[in-house]
């Protein structure tokens, strides 16, 4: 296998730990590309196991370039959701990083769960726990002792609380509970609107202050739905609904005249309700969607 043909293999991987990293994927493409030439100002035969230089070099850069998109962050208007990646089933090729995002089950909600943390605790959480990487591994990346990474992920874990591990709900279920959703919208239909969510949940909205959008979360099935039939009755076109995965996530994508203009990743709860709504409206954040 030539050096080019090692990289191409290894790239939805990279892209994936870059994105986990920041939850931008033009940073994290920016990011890969870095890993790049790196890589090809490096003799390829001084490198024993092209995974893991590649692997290592990819989060270092990602751990750098995270201390200012933090900064970035704090300046946010109204809530910050990562970058969407979508998977369309009608789509003709899969996105590669969506496939692995699929796989490894990097939702908004644990994206949005790790920006807890700081850039070493979060590359230590993310390789040990969703891309499987031994203790041994992890330490030489981030270059700490395998005993200290063990202590960093504990905390990092505690600080968490790791809301993707909900209760598992059947595909059967997932199809049910979405187009309950969706029939209900559409038909602005409140009372099976607020019946699909669940009395706690809670609404995020990311806007970045490009679109109008609400610039703090909305609390409780009523005022979700309140919320959304509202939003629904000013659109001033026919908008066009799709189902697509969201981050491994049901999700539905709306689209008007000039393109998308939100996505929505529906977080479901095993008791066959909507525990959280997510809906980027940034259209910064829907280039790709």
């Amino acid at each position: 296998m030539s050096p080019d043909d090692d990289f191409e293999a290894h790239r939805p991987r990279l892209l994936a730990v870059a994105y986990g990293m920041l939850g931008d994927r033009g940073e994290a493409e920016d990011i890969v590309q870095d890993a790049w030439l790196r890589w090809r100002a490096t003799d390829p035969g001084s490198v024993r196991n092209p995974e893991a230089f590649l692997v290592t070099v990819t989060t270092r850069l990602a751990i750098d370039r995270f201390r200012a998109a933090r900064a970035r962050r704090e300046a946010y208007v109204g809530p910050w959701l990562p970058e969407p990646v979508v998977t369309d089933p009608a789509a003709a090729s899969p996105d590669p990083l969506a496939r692995v995002l699929d796989s490894e089950r990097l939702s908004l909600a644990l994206l949005v769960a790790l920006e807890r943390l700081n850039p070493v605790e979060r590359a230590v959480l993310l390789l040990r726990d969703v891309f499987d990487l031994d203790y041994a591994e992890v330490a030489a990346i981030v270059e700490r002792r395998p005993d200290n990474c063990r202590q960093i992920a504990r905390r990092a874990r505690t600080r968490v609380a790791d809301p993707a591990r909900r209760a598992p709900v059947t595909a059967e279920d997932e199809q049910r509970i979405v187009a309950a959703f969706s029939a209900a919208a559409l038909r602005g239909d409140l009372a099976a609107l607020t019946a699909v969510l669940a009395a706690d949940a809670v609404l995020f909205t990311d806007g970045g202050g490009v679109v109008v959008a609400a610039r703090k979360p909305i609390f409780g099935a009523s005022k979700i739905a309140r919320f959304l039939l509202g939003v629904q009755r000013k659109v001033s076109f026919e908008p066009v609904y799709a189902f697509v995965r969201v981050n491994g996530d049901p999700g539905i994508r709306q689209s008007g005249p000039d393109g998308v203009v939100s996505l929505l990743a529906l977080e479901l709860d095993g008791d066959g309700s909507i525990a959280n709504v997510r809906i980027v409206v940034n259209p910064h954040k829907l280039t790709r969607a």
